[in-house]
Formats: structure tokens, C-alpha cells, sequence
């Protein structure tokens, strides 16, 4: 396959970016997109340009790390798939290619495809914990009976890699998702009630103070999250952060 990239080129967090076109050519289909980049950059490289920096790191769709906007859509073509798993096989020979950052005012562009996402790491210190007793009497956390459903629907929450894809599929560049999931993989376990008010509380307070946006209700963040988490975490969120409201 024989491609035009049109990749999102930015020297730093201060310098001004804009859109620069390479091509690329030989591209296996069988390559995923994050090799596709991988070639380029040993293009560049060997011509002694510099290479374009790009977030990655397990590549198996577990890590979150390799957040890219491909032709307008986060993570590219394909559902339920990050973009070290899409394969150039959904593209055809010929095509130009888009490859921007991430847009979000909380997700400033570090250099190039590269952004910084910590934010989503002080949502979750803010309240993303459970305390525990450690004086020797705890409890073994196996031999709390807990309903089958709520379990199901805790791990189903948990499954979220914080990649930001709900982020840069929002129109509002809201963190709802991703903030929902991180409160209901705790609230729908009896060790994480305890804390339920403190934590709903400052982890939406911090969403607030970090710079997203508020729900669209356009459901875009779970039709591109590489994990379906559901928008039911959303609206389990409200009711917590409701009732917490109120105490």
C-alpha cells in the first residue's frame, strides 16, 4: 500500500503546530498503524529528519497509551479497538490519512501525537481509593458475598484503560466516562461504600477544576471507547453524586 499521511507536527507545548504531509509506501496490510508510524519514522530518520513522537507502549490494547485522532475519529476505523490494533487492512492503497492529537483543553499537546493526559491521574487520586485497616483484623476481601450482578458490572467498569478516547469524542471534550467508570468500579462494592461520598464528591470537583466539559448526552463516548464501558456509569454517577449531595 502506498499512503499520504498528513500528521499533526507541534516542536513543543508552546510552539505553534500545524499539519505536515509525508508518504509512505510498501505498507503491509497486515501492519498495524502504530508499525505503519514505525516505518516513517526509520524514513525520517535515515533521511535525518526529525521522527514524529507518538505514545505507546504495550501495544495489545491494555496500556491506553496510544491515543491518536485518525481521520477525525479516535483511535481510527473500528470499534472496540485502540490504535495499536487496528491493522492498515482498513485502509486502502492510495488513501491520505489525517493523525492528529487528542483536542481537549485538559490534554495539552507535549510534542507532535503526544499529549498530557495526567490530568485523568489527579481525578483519580482525588478519591479513586479505598482505605484500608491494616491492623491485623481485616477482613479477607474474598469472603464478602457480593451479588453476582454488581460484581459483573463493577469489573465491567474497571475495564477502563484511561486512554481518553471518551475525551476527544466529546464535542464538550467531557471526562464523564471515564470519571463514571472510576467511581462505579468502587461504588458497586461493599468495600468501596464506605468512602462512596468523600470520593464521587472530589473526583468530579476535580473533573470540574481540570478543564473538561460536561455530558453532551450524544453517547459518542461510548460508541468510540476502545472498552465499551456504558453510559449506565454516567448515570450511576449522578445518582451517587446526587445523594452525596444532600448528606
Amino acid at each position: 500500500m502506498n499512503l499520504t499521511l498528513k500528521i499533526w507536527r507541534q516542536k513543543n507545548a508552546d510552539a505553534k503546530g500545524g499539519m505536515e504531509t509525508y508518504k509512505v509506501e510498501n505498507i503491509s496490510p497486515d501492519s498495524s498503524f502504530l508499525e505503519m508510524l514505525d516505518i516513517l519514522n526509520d524514513q525520517l530518520i535515515n533521511e535525518g529528519k526529525e521522527p514524529v513522537a507518538f505514545d505507546h507502549d504495550c501495544r495489545e490494547g491494555i496500556c491506553g497509551m496510544c491515543s491518536l485522532q485518525i481521520n477525525g475519529q479516535p483511535h481510527g476505523p473500528g470499534r472496540g479497538i485502540t490504535t495499536c490494533q487496528l491493522h492498515m487492512r482498513k485502509f486502502r492503497d492510495g488513501d491520505t490519512i489525517y493523525i492528529e492529537p487528542f483536542r481537549a483543553k485538559a490534554f495539552p499537546v507535549i510534542k507532535d501525537l503526544v499529549v498530557d493526559r495526567t490530568s485523568f491521574d489527579r481525578i483519580q487520586h482525588a478519591g479513586g481509593y479505598i482505605s484500608v485497616n491494616t491492623s491485623g483484623n481485616t477482613q479477607d476481601a474474598n469472603a464478602i458475598p457480593i451479588e453476582k450482578h454488581n460484581a459483573d458490572k463493577a469489573f465491567d467498569a474497571a475495564t477502563c484503560i484511561g486512554c481518553g478516547a471518551c475525551v476527544a469524542a466529546c464535542k464538550n471534550a467531557s471526562a464523564m466516562l471515564f470519571t463514571s467508570a472510576k467511581v462505579s468500579q468502587f461504588a458497586l462494592l461493599p468495600q468501596g461504600r464506605v468512602e462512596a461520598t468523600e470520593r464521587v464528591l472530589n473526583m468530579v470537583k476535580q473533573m470540574d477544576l481540570e478543564g473538561f466539559g460536561n455530558c453532551s448526552n450524544t453517547g459518542a463516548c461510548e460508541l468510540e471507547c476502545p472498552k465499551g464501558i456504558s453510559l449506565e456509569n454516567i448515570a450511576r454517577m449522578n445518582r451517587e453524586y446526587l445523594k452525596a449531595s444532600v448528606k
